[in-house]
């Protein structure tokens, strides 16, 4: 045993073969039961794959580095809790690709942003978050309001996601153009803002929904 040992650690060639192999059968042992747990995860009821709009304002959310600042994952603490409401349940999340849960906080966490102001109020906050917030430090966002979105792109994207699990129907990817036509960036952005944490779990809920799906 100790001759062998010897010998392997005097062949370079023949470590490195086998760290490698070690460190594979390591990392498959994390991975692969990770990945039968992410298959097992359903979604919420009622969370469904973005629709067209709101899908072109995650996407203007993402180009435009928001998730920089604003995380999107309530913890299980507390006084988090009881400022942005249930903790985040990885069932909300299904859809996300990328997910958006993010750990830096120099603007306000927005996993539960929707419907918590008007459309309207969205659209002063990104033209010109000081005119609602004025101790903001949020940077204006005025171009969305000019830029159309590329309805193309969203019909793309939606046959993308497709492939990859999300039950987007044949009707649904046809009509997108026609939902699309004539928004703004601006318009998306705010749809999107205002689709995050609709079908959360509400104050009264039982247990036994709210656990659907679990924690992220």
């Amino acid at each position: 045993m100790t001759m062998n040992h010897e010998k392997i650690e005097k062949n370079i060639g023949l470590m490195g073969i086998l760290i490698a192999v070690a460190i594979s059968f390591g990392g498959l042992s994390q991975i692969v039961p990770l990945m039968f747990q992410a298959e097992a995860i359903e979604p919420l009821p009622g969370i469904k794959p973005y629709p067209p709009l709101e899908l072109a304002g995650r996407d203007v959310y993402i180009r435009e580095g928001c998730y920089n600042c604003h995380s999107q994952m309530v913890r299980t603490l507390r006084f988090e809790t009881e400022r942005y409401g249930h903790y985040s349940l990885a069932g909300e999340s299904v859809y996300d690709r990328p997910f958006q849960w993010g750990s830096k906080r120099t603007g306000p966490d927005l996993a539960r942003v929707g419907g918590r102001y008007s459309d309207d109020w969205h659209r002063v906050h990104l033209l010109n978050p000081r005119d609602v917030v004025p101790e903001s430090n949020m940077p204006a966002y005025s171009w969305l309001a000019d830029n159309q979105i590329n309805p193309d792109s969203i019909v793309s994207h939606m046959r993308a996601l497709r492939t990859i699990g999300d039950p987007y129907t044949e009707e649904e990817i046809e009509g997108a153009a026609a939902v699309l036509a004539g928004k703004t960036e601006l318009d998306a952005l705010v749809a999107y803002l205002q689709g995050l944490g609709k079908h959360a779990p509400r104050p009264g809920v039982t247990p036994a929904v709210a656990e659907q799906a679990g924690a992220p």
